[in-house]
């Protein structure tokens, strides 16, 4: 990976994932025998001998690396043969994959229990231990870009064990305007730490703490968000209530971490010489700005035909004229009540795998046979759901907070796509398996797919059929158009704070405004919802992140399509898209499909897929 400001050497459990937050206590009745992941794979315990030798191993082995090459890969570049170049290049690679492994681990154990003082403990030294070893590091992409890409190019001719690398190498490049000075990019390296990373540590560890009384309850923020899709109004609103007033007892605290972090970027950026305030995570997606703009402003557009049309609809089926913001995700009379146990959600989502293709079930089947996730809500549990890679020799592990509701069912679907499409990109080594969040987002939602086809096909009763469909269009409503408008107040957010430091009221209005924007005149947003944008985990781990769902989900939609008019083939060309992981541009990867997300025709026929949805629900409805 290149240095740590445009690629992180350093990963983050916390940096993906669904946007609900922490987990209680005590999980629904009746789900079954919930897994809990098998961390042992990567290693028997936080106290193991194993553990303690690899943190050695790689702080030695970077610093050998270091004397081994540093200052030497230009006289190598120009070397008969690239001279040693492959070489050096394993080494790298290797280092990466030990010092991933070993971060994996803490950063797991960690997500498994946030509120533990030991764990918590492992995290924060092994953050700092292998930030201090891949410091060593920094120097050799920095002095790759360095080294005239003609000399770099005979290299890779010339030497095909450094040839191999190509994709990683052309990647690289593209980061070069960019790039400082050596001992400015190690400063940035080593205060992250101290810096973004321990702001980032207090946001989790806040968020977990928090606690909702609802009811006589205690929750904790994932059951308590769960309460705004009760059936009951006043329990609905009773959470609405309790989640902001504790959101706004808390506000100094997010306030300040957000003021803090978007004035980090920004110095970063200004050092960097990046214009626009997103160009940056455009540049870690590898994607242009003119493909992003063109997305936000496709779904910006089709607002009134999508969630405005959509959220009328639904406040006229739930008997109001205008719906309050927290009757938004409210299940219809429709929606089926009954507890989806793990061992239906198991099936339903292995039966849908198997029906795209057998070799993807197998894959996802891995996953709940050798421990590879862990689903119970639990106190301290963190961040929503995601599906972490690790490493390359090892495989992805899933965390969820299973609660027996269809959206669950539905995430499980996405989070093991992730895990598919890391399984799959994982022979493509610890430096190019990695894919860009824009398609990191495409097997997942596509995973999603493939589950509510294949529910939908086999129900007829018209009721049941509109609830589905309802859900599905509130789930790609919350997809597209929810997180393009996380965008835009992000937007403002990093805008404004170029001007001097945010209030809490400007915040807030900034995220009234863009909700407004977004959801339309037929949800009301009452006084407390303007705290809300606390509790989003992407504004702080990763900036701009959130236009990857909505890409995504178009990108999905689009593909699905051609899925469905394929004759044969589709699979082939699907899997090789996955296998291929960080070593295509999407314009490569999407040109056997047919599909260019550089054409604005392309958004607009994935939100088609949103409208037509809902033109079913009002044929429904009529």
């Amino acid at each position: 990976m290149a240095h740590t400001e445009l690629r992180r050497p350093i990963r983050s459990v916390f940096a993906a994932g669904n946007a609900s937050v922490s987990a209680e206590a005590v999980a629904p009745a009746g789900l079954g025998d919930l897994p809990r992941w098998n961390l042992a794979d990567l290693y028997s315990g936080m106290d193991a001998a194993e553990l303690a030798d690899d943190l050695k191993r790689a702080a030695d082995a970077a610093k050998v690396f270091e004397t081994r090459w540093k200052g030497k890969l230009e006289e190598e570049t120009r070397q008969a043969r690239g001279g040693d170049l492959d070489a050096a290049m394993r080494d790298y690679e290797n280092l990466e994959e030990l010092i991933g492994r070993i971060v994996s681990y803490a950063g797991l154990m960690y997500a498994g229990d946030t509120s533990d003082p030991k764990r918590a403990k492992l995290y924060g030294d092994v953050q700092e231990k292998m930030t201090d070893a891949s410091a060593h590091l920094l120097f050799f992409t920095l002095e790759l870009n360095a080294i005239d890409d003609s000399l770099v190019d005979a290299a890779m001719e010339s030497n095909a064990g450094f040839g191999r690398y190509r994709p990683w190498i052309v990647d690289l490049r593209r980061d070069k305007p960019y790039q400082l000075e050596d001992r400015v990019e190690q400063l940035f390296h080593e205060k992250s730490v101290t810096g973004r990373g321990a702001w980032n540590r207090l946001f989790d560890e806040t968020m977990t703490a928090l606690r909702f009384e609802i009811d006589g309850e205690q929750l904790s923020l994932e059951p308590a968000l769960n309460c705004l899709q009760d059936t009951e109004p006043a329990r609905r609103q009773k959470a609405a209530e309790v989640l902001s007033e504790t959101f706004k007892s808390n506000l100094r605290t997010f306030t300040l971490i957000t003021n803090t972090l978007a004035k980090d970027k920004e110095i970063s950026d200004r050092w960097r010489g990046f214009k626009d305030i997103a160009d940056s995570r455009h540049l870690a997606n590898r994607v242009e700005r003119k493909v992003v703009d063109a997305l936000t402003e496709a779904v910006q557009d089709a607002c009134p035909r999508l969630s405005h049309r959509y959220y009328s609809m639904k406040a006229r089926w739930l008997g109001m004229d205008q719906m309050n913001h927290w009757d938004r995700n409210a299940p219809l009379p429709e929606t089926p009540k009954s507890t989806i146990v793990w061992s239906d959600a198991r099936q339903t989502v292995l039966d849908a795998y198997a029906g795209f293709a057998p070799e993807m079930a197998d894959i996802a089947k891995r996953f709940f046979d050798r421990g590879w996730i862990d689903a119970p809500v639990r106190p301290g549990k963190a961040p929503g759901a995601f599906a972490h890679p690790t490493v390359p020799s090892v495989h992805p592990y899933v965390l969820l907070n299973y609660q027996g509701k269809p959206r669950d069912v539905m995430t499980l679907a996405h989070e093991l796509g992730h895990g598919v499409h890391q399984v799959l990109a994982g022979d493509q080594g610890a430096l190019m398996a990695s894919t860009p969040l824009t398609l990191a987002e495409t097997a997942s939602v596509f995973g999603e797919m493939l589950t509510f086809r294949s529910l939908l096909d086999k129900t007829d009763d018209r009721r049941e059929r509109k609830a589905m469909l309802a859900q599905k269009a509130e789930d790609m409503i919350n997809t597209v158009v929810r997180q393009v408008a996380f965008y835009q107040f992000e937007r403002k957010v990093h805008t404004e704070r170029r001007n001097g430091e945010l209030t809490s009221d400007q915040i807030g209005e900034f995220w009234l405004e863009v909700q407004a924007s977004s959801l339309g005149p037929a949800i009301k947003l009452n006084p407390g919802y303007e705290a809300f944008w606390t509790y989003i985990p992407h504004f702080i781990h990763s900036p701009f992140y959130v236009y990857a769902y909505a890409f995504g989900d178009c990108l999905v939609n689009s593909l699905y399509a051609v899925y469905q008019n394929a004759e044969s083939g589709f699979q082939e060309k699907y899997f090789d898209m996955l296998k291929a992981g960080g070593t295509k541009h999407h314009s490569e990867l999407l040109a056997p499909f047919g599909l260019d997300a550089s054409d604005p025709s392309f958004w607009l026929k994935g939100l088609s897929v949103v409208e037509n949805l809902i033109d079913e629900l009002e044929t429904l409805d009529a």
